[in-house]
């Protein structure tokens, strides 16, 4: 016997039934946030930072009553079976006790240049010649350059800009200035060194150049970035950042993002990496300090 499983979303923990936590849709993940706290809900679709426009249509009332069910996957075999805990939602109707409160209108709805990430609690601008992903394998990407160009070293389609955002659970590290620094030499070889499939797009990563690092405020906490010029085997290289703070939801891991921009005359402007880490708010507080020069906390 089988169940589809639920989609993702806030559900309780089924070793915590007083926290809710993330289910991805195939398997619980590492954060949790107190039910009373306000929490963004899930977004169909092929990743964890995605754009989500609301187009208001009236209050809708739902509950949900939130249990826990087991579904079983077997073997074609009849072999082991292997269980795991998911959890499954039903809707009821609306009690006598009043409507609950309507969610606030998330700021893409009133502003189309700006992305969202919901995992990990963050909006960002989107700035003049970026575009939302489309037809990009990674689910972590949050923007890129419009269109595609012939990779100049192994066959494959190239962009000339990305931004990724992804979150920090492997490692118990928490100090956004460890994070970045471990961080960057790995940005710099996903980005131009190989692809997934061992391809060298850009021939190779030959050498790289420390270009700027430093504190900076991300939506009012404290972050630290590594910015790297990068030399390539073919074609003008690039510049690789990584940005590291920590997020403002659930159990607050450390969020990384990432800025992969090709070099030259193709490239995006350099400083669309400042405005963007400039513009990064708390996903339930659009308005919210943050930013370059802004003040900011305890560093570690």
């Amino acid at each position: 016997m089988s169940m589809t499983p639920p989609p993702p979303g806030w559900y309780p923990d089924p070793s915590a039934p007083h926290l809710q936590r993330w289910w991805d849709g195939t398997a619980w993940t590492e954060h949790w946030h107190a039910p009373e706290a306000p929490v963004p809900g899930p977004v169909a679709g092929t990743g964890r930072a995605k754009v989500v426009a609301i187009t208001t249509a009236g209050a809708v009332l739902v509950a949900a009553i939130v249990t826990g069910a087991f579904f079983l996957g077997q073997d074609d075999d009849g072999g082991g079976t292997e269980a795991q805990t998911a959890p499954t939602t039903v809707p009821s109707a609306p009690t006598s006790e009043g409507p609950s409160q309507p969610q606030s209108p998330s700021p893409s709805a009133a502003d189309p240049s700006v992305v969202e990430d919901q995992l990990n609690g963050i909006t960002l601008p989107l700035p003049d010649g970026w575009v939302r992903p489309q037809y990009v394998s990674q689910d972590d990407v949050v923007m890129t350059t419009p269109g595609t160009y012939d990779c100049p070293g192994d066959a494959g389609l190239c962009r000339h800009g990305e931004v990724i955002s992804r979150t920090v659970t492997a490692n118990a590290e928490t100090s956004p200035k460890t994070l970045a620094e471990q961080d960057i030499s790995k940005a710099a070889d996903d980005a131009y060194d190989r692809d997934e499939i061992g391809r060298r797009p850009y021939g190779g990563l030959e050498s790289h150049q420390l270009v700027k690092s430093g504190q900076v405020a991300v939506a009012g906490r404290a972050g630290y970035f590594v910015r790297w010029r990068v030399k390539t085997a073919k074609g003008p290289g690039g510049y690789v950042e990584s940005l590291a703070f920590p997020a403002s939801v659930g159990t607050e891991s450390p969020v990384l993002v990432r800025f992969v921009f090709d070099a030259g005359a193709d490239g995006p402007p350099l400083a669309d990496m400042d405005r963007i880490t400039k513009g990064i708010r708390s996903i339930d507080d659009a308005a919210t300090g943050g930013g370059v020069g802004s003040s900011i906390g305890p560093t570690d």
